[in-house]
């Protein structure tokens, strides 16, 4: 059964999206521990991170990395945090969290958007990334 990022991926599940290259696909978090809490994840669904080969593994830091210079410009922030968990879902994700302070880190504090506000934000990153 396809994970929720594949289906997101697939467009079966709306998203706001940021990014896509042939292998990864980035997208705002819909749940964010701060406004422009980004996902990216691989295409290709596999568990954890430790199971892709090191291309595959190098080339999902180089995305993230691109994504998160986009977002660090596009939303006020003291810097852009990266995390992977992958407890929630069993394909390979790196959450790129904008910190204002740690608790934007804890998965505890979870901010709530309007689809207004998501779409804006979206829109921001994706800007900078041209």
């Amino acid at each position: 059964m396809a994970s929720i990022f594949t289906k997101i991926i697939n467009g079966d599940i709306p998203c706001y999206k940021i990014a896509e290259d042939e292998k990864h696909f980035a997208f705002l978090d819909i749940n964010p521990n701060a406004e422009g809490h980004t996902l990216c994840v691989t295409k290709k669904e596999v568990d954890k991170i430790w199971d892709l080969s090191e291309e595959e593994y190098l080339g999902l830091m180089q995305f993230s990395k691109n994504v998160a210079h986009a977002v660090e410009a596009a939303i006020p922030c003291e810097r852009v945090g990266m995390t992977v968990i992958g407890l929630e879902v069993p394909h390979v994700h790196v959450h790129l969290i904008p910190l204002k302070s740690m608790v934007n880190a804890t998965f505890q504090h979870k901010v709530k958007l309007e689809k207004e506000q998501f779409e804006r934000i979206a829109r921001q990153i994706r800007e900078e990334l041209k």
